[in-house]
């Protein structure tokens, strides 16, 4: 059974930093390609960054130099790591995992506000 757990979100002021984590169990990460998506109210999901199976990253352009997306194959972990926070960044993030279907995770809530 796949299972994907994301932690690591909370309230955190403008400018601030977190980080997501996302503890991936039933599939080897190293042979899927791993993504964060977010999904803020009344809008739909998008993609914020992803790292294929063969290692080439993406960054969605609104968080480029702000986010960097890892990925620790042994721990079958893959994190977020958010910096300069800003209110529009808030949403629920969720840790995706995709080879012939997706799969996501519950999702994690981060709001930035002051």
């Amino acid at each position: 059974q796949v299972q994907l757990v994301e932690s690591g979100g909370g309230l955190v002021q403008p400018g601030g930093s977190v980080r997501l984590s996302c503890e991936v169990s039933g599939l080897r990460i190293n042979e899927y390609d791993m993504g964060w998506y977010r999904q803020a109210p009344g809008l739909q999901r998008e993609l914020v960054a992803s790292i294929s199976s063969g290692g080439v990253v993406y960054v969605q352009d609104s968080v480029k130099d702000r986010f960097i997306m890892s990925r620790d194959d042994p721990e079958n972990m893959v994190y977020l790591q958010m910096n300069s926070l800003l209110p529009e960044d808030t949403a629920v993030y969720y840790c995706s995992a995709y080879l012939w279907q997706v799969y996501f995770g519950q999702g994690t809530q981060v709001t930035v506000s002051s």
